[in-house]
């Protein structure tokens, strides 16, 4: 169930339950984004897959968290094969990505990534092979077991800004903060409600992350500023407000995949690195219930 995706939907729900002035402001900040769905539901051909093995080019080594273990394959897309919106995201519209994380198998969960530990970065990785680059079948190395494979197609859909995330504060000002009297329309329940995007699996690519707890981009600058910066410092939000998701992989039973509590999984990046294809400046942060 994909819930309130289009924009058509999101809008009328913005005129239902919102002022004009408020619900002009808040389409304006609408952004695209690519649902990733069970293939083998039949909605489209495949663009990608969760689990199993992944392609990878002989000269590129399996990601190792250095002094804990190789990392999990997590998915692959192929970028060729998405939605023509994949130039409003900023992707490639060729070759794969590729999207690893150290999930605990290896050492029955001693280490974890976390992003106010900025150093345990190094157990999430984002690959891009490009196109036309040979690739074979990569074994899953020895002390991890590879997740079930799940086909993967996609639908380009429109996406809103979360609960709390940086450009509402933007474009709203003081009048947004949680503690402003009276309580600013985009926080009402009945709207909350109605843009709901409905229930997961919520694997994406682009758009506006679905966060589980808070929004993550706070914690992606929490971790791109040291770890070290309050919560309320306004050099946190500007942070925050830099970062753009790249992909979101949920908690997916059709998969094995299970985050924590129902949790997931997200990477985002900068736009001058997504530009420059540096997917290696991604970085990642996780969330569960």
């Amino acid at each position: 169930m994909l819930g309130m995706t289009s924009q058509t939907d999101l809008a009328a729900a913005a005129r239902e339950h919102l002022p004009a002035d408020v619900a002009d402001t808040w389409l304006s900040l609408l952004r695209p984004g690519i649902r990733l769905i069970n293939a083998d539901d039949g909605d489209g051909p495949a663009v990608g897959y969760l689990g199993g093995e992944p392609q990878l080019p002989d000269d590129v080594a399996w990601p190792v968290w250095e002094g804990h273990g190789p990392l999990s394959f997590i998915a692959s897309v192929d970028c060729a094969a998405l939605p023509r919106v994949v130039t409003e995201l900023g992707l490639p519209i060729d070759g794969r990505l590729l999207f690893f994380y150290f999930d605990g198998q290896y050492d029955d969960g001693e280490a974890m990534v976390f992003a106010s530990d900025p150093k345990s970065q190094a157990g999430a990785r984002v690959l891009y092979v490009p196109a036309g680059r040979a690739s074979a079948q990569r074994s899953t190395p020895e002390g991890i077991e590879p997740y079930k494979r799940l086909r993967l197609a996609s639908r380009a859909v429109s996406t809103p800004p979360s609960y709390d995330h940086p450009v509402l504060h933007d474009a709203f000002g003081a009048g947004f903060t949680q503690v402003a009297e009276p309580e600013h329309p985009l926080r009402g329940r009945e709207f909350c409600s109605a843009i709901s995007c409905g229930e997961g699996p919520l694997h994406q690519l682009g758009g506006y992350a679905y966060p589980v707890q808070g929004d993550v981009e706070y914690e992606v600058a929490q971790a791109a500023l040291g770890g070290n910066v309050g919560w309320r410092d306004p050099t946190l939000a500007s942070e925050a407000g830099q970062w753009l998701l790249l992909a979101q992989f949920d908690s997916d039973d059709n998969a094995n995949m299970m985050w924590g509590d129902v949790g997931m999984l997200y990477w985002l990046i900068r736009p001058d690195d997504l530009a420059a294809r540096r997917f290696d400046r991604a970085m990642f942060t996780w969330q569960c219930c």
